[in-house]
């Protein structure tokens, strides 16, 4: 019984709705293993890999939208959850991290797997509690209980994040052979209620008459997850108003003509009079990062007057070095009671006119619509097999109402340039943008989703996270879609790297290592597809539902992919 406490953290967490637990194995952390394991209300996951297990947590938490906890032993495993925590906390993304640790008193005694665990995450969790290691005292059960709420309700409220919870535990760790877990039905449950932020009527009138006196006013929306009823309000917002709305692949935007998404290839241009044509005398941005980078050099070099950001966060956050005005409240709210006030102040002027708006709006998505006739035409008349042209097949042939996780480097690159012409939810590990981890997300998504789950990765993003396959959950949704093409391709395709005579072996790490081992060890379906054979006969094997996962690896030689995403890049700088 010594360990009721312990298990008190099992049925605090059932009872608080953090139902998903992902496990890595270890000795010093089995109190907390059999507690969530032997739990009725918990559903966990055995995770050997605690850098994988971290970020199947991490995506089953970013598509839930609900707080997932993380179990693993103490020492080096604590360290190996850090990268997916770091995701997190940039990602705003709900986890609470449960390290098992020896007590203090043994650090620096030359005991195993002992380290400076407390607080060990840094700066890169909300905050960091570290439990008792005796339990004696009512006092510390009481402690221990508070705690446990606290970090709860701390990852829940916005802004969502990691908490770290360090928990020393003493031997015996184990529960003798005929001794049962239980559960204390009375645990202390504290609730926080949830509140909106709302601004002041002078305020809304201050922001209302701002809005009335500049010409030319644009919405960019960084990344969010799917959000149905903010695009509803911004679309009604964009089109009563005369203000265009433009989102990175990562926003979730519609595949609707009324937003622009190819800003991306437009802005690339240098044909300065559309771009000083474009600059906005007002930038209302919303979300999280952009994907685009000629975007924000668009607006470093032609800045507006004024720049409001909209997000319910103490970080200033000044991404095209314009920021004017922070405005801490939900973008769904702003825009239904902007658009609101707006409505009644042309209704009691009798004034139906966008103040000319509506050209501005015009001209932000007529070069959207010549940017995707070029793009398409370009991908038409381009003959050689290819990176780019295959993943547009990827996009263009998803099935309708997929997930798509986009790793980082190249394919969330090719995608946000491409777009999508059909719904889809999409994610992407933006946070800090690493290419750990991005299987091992998408696996965690498929976990809490029905719909089919693709990603598209390349080969170095993908062997460095091949662990993802290596555990016992791998869901029958997923659909990994990896191209191959024997290095790291990008440092070829950006600028910089790709004129270094030490190119190939100090940036791109040419390999020739092929998935298919890796595949038929996780008992995954693989598919293969090189020039010369048809996409459509691999495509339509690969999506067809057959109880199993599946992998398609696509091979592309580096050079060509190089020369002809140069090519695109010299067309659309015309």
């Amino acid at each position: 019984m010594l360990l009721q406490s312990i298990n008190n953290i099992a049925e605090i967490c059932a009872r608080k709705n953090v139902k998903n637990v992902v496990i890595s194995p270890g000795s010093r952390s089995a109190a907390l293993t059999l507690a969530f394991a032997r739990h009725r209300g918990i559903q966990t996951k055995v995770i050997p890999d605690e850098r994988v297990a971290g970020f199947i947590g991490l995506g089953m938490a970013q598509y839930s939208r609900k707080t997932v906890a993380l179990v693993c032993t103490s020492g080096s495993a604590a360290y190996n959850l850090a990268p997916a925590v770091v995701e997190a906390y940039f990602q705003e993304i709900p986890l609470v991290i449960f390290t098992a640790d020896r007590p203090k008193e043994w650090i620096h005694q030359q005991d195993g797997q002992t380290i400076y665990q407390n607080e060990l995450y840094g700066k890169h969790v909300k905050k960091s509690f570290e439990l008792p290691a005796d339990y004696s005292h009512p006092d510390a059960n009481w402690y221990i209980e508070r705690v446990l709420n606290e970090a709860i309700n701390l990852s829940q409220t916005t802004p969502k994040g990691p908490v770290h919870i360090n928990v020393p535990i003493r031997e015996p760790f184990y529960p003798a052979a005929e001794e049962k877990i239980i559960y204390d039905r009375h645990v202390k449950l504290v609730e926080r209620l949830a509140a909106e932020p709302t601004l002041s009527t002078d305020t809304w009138h201050r922001l209302q008459n701002e809005f009335e006196n500049v010409g030319r006013v644009l919405i960019a929306v960084g990344q969010l997850p799917p959000t149905p009823a903010l695009w509803a309000v911004l679309k009604e917002f964009s089109e009563e108003m005369g203000v265009p709305v433009l989102g990175d692949i990562i926003s979730n935007v519609p595949a609707d003509e009324a937003f622009v998404r190819q800003h991306d290839v437009f802005l690339r241009g240098k044909n300065e009079e559309l771009l000083s044509s474009l600059q906005p005398d007002l930038l209302i941005t919303i979300g999280d990062s952009f994907i685009s980078k000629n975007f924000k050099l668009f607006l470093r070099n032609h800045s507006p007057a004024r720049h409001w950001h909209i997000k319910t966060t103490e970080q200033l956050i000044d991404t095209f070095q314009t920021l004017t005005t922070q405005i801490p409240v939900e973008p769904t709210y702003f825009f239904q009671k902007l658009l609101e006030d707006l409505d009644y102040q042309q209704f009691v002027q009798n004034d139906s006119d966008d103040d000319g708006r509506g050209a501005y709006r015009e001209a932000w998505l007529q070069a959207d619509r010549k940017a995707k006739r070029s793009l398409h035409q370009f991908l038409l008349h381009e003959n050689r097999w290819n990176e780019f042209a295959l993943v547009g097949n990827v996009l263009g042939n998803l099935p309708e109402g997929s997930v798509l996780h986009l790793a980082n480097s190249m394919p969330v690159r090719y995608a946000n340039l491409l777009g999508l012409s059909q719904s889809a939810e999409v994610f992407a590990n933006r946070g800090t943008s690493g290419i750990d981890g991005c299987t091992s997300t998408a696996v965690g998504a498929a976990l809490m989703t029905e719909k089919t789950v693709f990603i598209i990765t390349g080969d170095v993003a993908f062997f460095y996270d091949r662990n993802a396959l290596w555990h016992p959950h791998i869901p029958q949704n997923l659909r990994i879609v990896l191209f191959n093409n024997a290095g790291g391709n990008i440092f070829r395709l950006i600028d910089g790297p790709s004129a270094q005579p030490e190119l190939e072996q100090y940036f791109e790490t040419r390999h020739s290592t092929t998935a298919r081992p890796t595949a038929e060890d996780a008992g995954l379906d693989y598919f293969s597809l090189k020039e010369g054979e048809d996409f459509m006969d691999s495509w339509n094997a690969f999506i067809a539902p057959t109880g199993k996962s599946k992998m398609l690896e696509i091979f592309t030689d580096p050079i060509s992919n190089g020369e002809v995403f140069e090519a695109y890049r010299k067309t659309a700088m015309t």
